[in-house]
């Protein structure tokens, strides 16, 4: 990420779908939509946003998605929102079984590679993982080796990133600034150490798992509160830029979701319910109750990412049920004002939710369509 954002700091679902794509045994091109009186059905409102998706952002003759709708990037594509539009064609596969989908995932693994220069590494450690991410996903939808070998290719340069030179550990934010540690370079990490334990049984990943979650906890994560800041300063006193985005939430969340679904231990689940509820009462729109505008860009993305890790955490069977009960209120909420207000021509999204005249791109669709898939598996499991 090093768009809108990036120059302040110079100074699935396969997991989103309970982490399997086994469910999906259809082929057909058309989800199967069984509506009721009353209810919306959301596996349509997310077809549809997700079909607007694929037909006015992504370029079929090179691999990859454009950044504008309709289009085509000529000589720059934003690298990292790839993986994120990949993870939304992702639930949409495992929503439907469509081969339309399907066909996309080797186009994308190859195109963007060629789109960034011939390679997947990037100064960027966050850009890196967000495509690991979205790699270690295709591999559990597939069991495709090339998909789990350009995983590894990247967590083996992501593991550089951590270093004790510079604010006690932590994971650099990008290779030519190692003294900057960053939530979006840490909590990402997090989560594929944890997963790439899941499938390899590795201890090393899972010992980085959790001090990439203690560091993160101690340096940068407000207990108290739930706050999740954004960046530790190793040249500047370790001084911490305070900023709190939905994305950096969202990571933090989906970090402790996996170290509790692997050890068990109270502490990650509890940190996880307090980070989303930090969330939902300061990082939220007050006229519309819905996560806030943060704009195009890097900006753009960050409400989709938290979405992703908050529904995880929902779907868990330990959450209380007090919780469970407001944060699905929240989140059909959000879904609810989106499709009645925020919904433009073309089945377009902006990025503000609530709006119907919000400026729209690549990452702006992606969130929107993150939260429609969403609902749609907890539709599907809850009967919203």
């Amino acid at each position: 990420m090093h768009n809108i954002l990036k120059v302040f700091f110079v100074p699935l679902l396969c997991s989103l779908v309970l982490q399997g794509c086994g469910s999906s045994s259809s082929d057909d091109d058309e989800p199967i939509v069984k509506p009721t009186p009353n209810t919306v059905v959301w596996q349509q409102v997310a077809e549809d946003a997700t079909q607007a998706l694929v037909t006015h952002f992504w370029n079929g003759g090179e691999g990859y998605f454009n950044s504008l709708p309709d289009v085509a990037d000529v000589q720059h594509n934003q690298y990292w929102p790839q993986a994120h539009a990949m993870d939304v064609v992702i639930d949409a596969y495992l929503r439907t079984g469509s081969s339309g989908y399907r066909v996309l995932f080797d186009k994308w693994h190859d195109g963007i590679k060629k789109k960034a220069g011939n390679s997947y590494f990037n100064d960027f450690y966050d850009d890196e993982e967000w495509i690991c991410l979205t790699m270690l996903r295709l591999y559990d939808c597939t069991k495709e080796q090339k998909y789990l070998d350009t995983a590894q290719l990247l967590w083996d340069d992501i593991q550089n990133a951590w270093n004790t030179k510079y604010c006690g550990g932590g994971m650099a934010w990008r290779k030519s600034q190692p003294w900057s540690k960053n939530a979006c370079s840490n909590g990402p990490a997090g989560i594929i150490a944890a997963r790439m334990y899941n499938i390899q049984k590795r201890d090393a990943d899972l010992d980085l798992a959790k001090r990439i979650y203690n560091w993160e906890r101690d340096n940068l994560y407000a207990a108290g509160t739930g706050a999740v800041y954004d960046s530790m300063n190793g040249q500047s006193g370790n001084s911490i830029t305070n900023w709190v985005f939905t994305y950096n939430q969202g990571t933090f969340v989906g970090m402790c979701y996996e170290l509790y679904r692997i050890t068990g231990e109270n502490l990650y689940l509890r940190d996880a319910v307090r980070a989303s509820s930090y969330t939902l009462s300061s990082l939220s729109d007050l006229s519309e109750s819905v996560l806030k505008d943060e704009g195009t860009g890097d900006g753009g993305l960050f409400k989709g990412i938290f979405v992703r890790y908050f529904t995880l955490l929902l779907q868990d069977s330990h959450l209380e049920q007090s919780d469970k009960t407001r944060f699905v209120a929240y989140l059909k909420h959000n879904a609810e004002v989106l499709k009645e207000k925020g919904m433009q021509p073309q089945k377009l999204i902006g990025c503000n939710w609530a709006r119907n005249n919000s400026a729209v791109d690549l990452g702006t669709q992606v969130s929107g369509c993150a939260l429609f898939e969403a609902m749609a598996i907890l539709s599907g499991a809850d009967g919203l």
